[in-house]
Formats: structure tokens, sequence, C-alpha cells
């Protein structure tokens, strides 16, 4: 196949261009750095059958010679910190980036699929999520140019659905960690991760009490490859969680990755942040029946190696050759 991928240098989109790419298939990579890591598309570069272009898909995509056969729509600022830097490019690449991205699979009569998030959910009622689940969300607060970006993404990947027939699929992509995170993402996994590393406090915003489900990306990118060759149905298009539902508090999960890496480290607690979702677990019954999925990586066996590859990285950006392309990424 011929793949093309926004958000290839990001850290879900390189993992997935890298599956792609190591079977063999074709995969154009499209990404701004905005929150991409050049290191990443460096890595990818070492595949014969990769090519890059750096560009912002909110102002448009480049030509693509030949068939083209997937559309992977990727790109976009994922942690508070990221997106609430940068509130109207997060909300362009959610709206006239989707689009764009849609009207190249329509030009090719590709196949397009949507990362979406558990935000949309906002900070939910419902407990676990499923898909039927409209959510509780801010449209104006400080996390709302993200959420409401990809509710807007998935109102218009389904209206090319039903008004132009492309043949698409969505995800709802639940909190993934793993390797190729950048260390100031923000997000709970390697905020802890690098705290600990570093011999500091590992720092709880609010009580503890809220909690999350952690899958690690090769479970995500698994379950996006079996969505993308499951055949055509009605029920195909809809959106379909991809997480794990196993559960934790904060608190529990910041003893767990200090007990991993240094024991005697304090946990400390900070304000809580604002329009955090007191709950987030999804109910994966519609990946189990469409597709056969759940998530196999034990959250023990993926903060190994997730703890093994930040470790790497510190090592890397402390020799003095390696700080200055650091600095890049």
């Amino acid at each position: 196949m011929k793949l093309l991928i926004t958000g290839s240098a990001g850290f879900v989109g390189s993992h997935l261009a890298e599956r792609f790419l190591s079977e063999g298939h074709q995969v154009i990579g499209v990404d701004n750095y905005l929150s991409g890591q050049r290191r990443n598309t460096e890595l990818l570069r070492a595949y014969p059958n990769f090519t890059f272009v750096e560009a912002d898909v909110s102002l448009g995509l480049p030509e693509v010679e030949g068939q083209l056969d997937w559309v992977l729509h990727f790109a976009s600022p994922a942690s508070p910190p990221h997106y609430q830097e940068h509130p109207i490019a997060t909300l362009m690449v959610g709206a006239q980036g989707t689009q764009n991205s849609l009207e190249l699979a329509k030009q090719h009569n590709a196949g397009f699929l949507l990362a979406s998030t558990s935000e949309v959910y906002g900070d939910p009622l419902v407990h676990p999520q499923p898909e039927s689940y409209w959510g509780h969300v801010n449209p104006n607060g400080v996390r709302s140019c993200y959420d409401e970006a990809k509710r807007y993404a998935e109102a218009i990947t389904m209206a090319y659905h039903r008004q132009h027939g492309v043949n698409t699929r969505i995800i709802r992509i639940f909190n993934t960690y793993g390797p190729r995170m950048r260390a100031d993402d923000g997000r709970v996994v390697t905020n802890f991760v690098h705290q600990a590393l570093r011999g500091e406090a590992l720092t709880i915003y609010g009580d503890g009490s809220q909690t999350r489900s952690f899958q690690f990306v090769s479970d995500l990118v698994e379950g996006i490859v079996r969505l993308m060759n499951a055949p055509k149905s009605s029920d195909v298009h809809n959106p379909v969680n991809l997480g794990n539902p196993d559960e934790f508090t904060m608190l529990d999960f910041a003893k767990q990755v200090r007990d991993t890496i240094n024991p005697s480290l304090e946990i400390v607690h900070g304000p809580a942040a604002h329009d955090d979702p007191r709950q987030r677990k999804p109910d994966i019954s519609r990946a189990d029946a469409l597709l056969g999925w759940a998530p196999r990586v034990k959250l023990t066996e993926g903060l190994a190696q997730t703890i093994a590859a930040f470790r790497q990285d510190q090592e890397v950006a402390q020799t003095p050759r390696a700080e200055a392309d650091w600095a890049t990424t």
C-alpha cells in the first residue's frame, strides 16, 4: 500500500509509520514540527520506502503521484501544555487540516482514518465511556481548543463519508505511552518518569484520586491496523475506543512509577489542573466485537520499556555533541 500519515514525526504517528514501513508499505510522512520531533523523521528515513514533506496540513497537503491507498490524520498537539500554548493552530489542524486530509482521500478514492481522542468525552458523567456517550465538555475552557477541534474533526469526517462516500474510520485514543514521547510532553507518564529519573519528588496535581487508563503504544498501533483492515460495513465507520480499561488513580500510578525507579522518592501535591477530568476509562466492548482487539501489554512491561527509552534519551542529551541535536527536537 501507499499511505500518507500527517503528524508522522509525532509520538504515535512515528510508531504507526514504522509499523507500515516494516511490513514493506510505502509511507509519505507530513509534519511541521509544531509538536513532532525531527529525530523521529530521521529514524524513519532508514527505511527506503519512506519519504517526508515538511508542511502545515492546515494550509494544504502535497500532491501525491500515483494511487494513494490511505490517508491517516494524526497531526495535532496532543498534550495540554502544547495545545494550550498553540490553541489556534490546534483548532486549525482539527478543522482545516482534517478537511484538507479528507479532500486528498476523496481525490484518490483512498481510505481515511482520523485520530480522535477520549477528550471528546470531556469530564464524563458516564463511567466507563462507551462510544455512544455524547460527552460532558466545556466548549470554551482552556482545554476546549483540543476537545472541540477533535469533535469537529469527527463531524466533518462523518459528513464526508455520508455525502461523498469516503471510506472513513475514526479512533478515539485513550491515554497512550511509550518510547519517543517528548520529554516536555507534560502528561502524567512523562512527568512522573522524568521526575523520578532526576531524583525529584513526583508531583500529583490535585488530591490524586482522579483516574486514568494507560495503554502501551504497540497495542494502539495494532488496534489501528485492525480497524483499517476490517471489512467495510455500516458499523466500521463509527468511532471506536482504543484504550486499556485497567484503571489507576494518579496516586497509585505515582507509587508504581516511584517504586519501579526509586522507592525513596517523595510524592507531593500541587493545585488541580483546570477542567481536569475526574475519571477516564474506556469501554472497549465495541473494539472487541468489531476487531477482536484488546490491549496485551501490562503496565509493568510497558513502563519498563518506556523508562529504558527515557534513560537512554537522558544519556544522549547529556553528551556534549548531542546537546545541540536534542535542542532541535
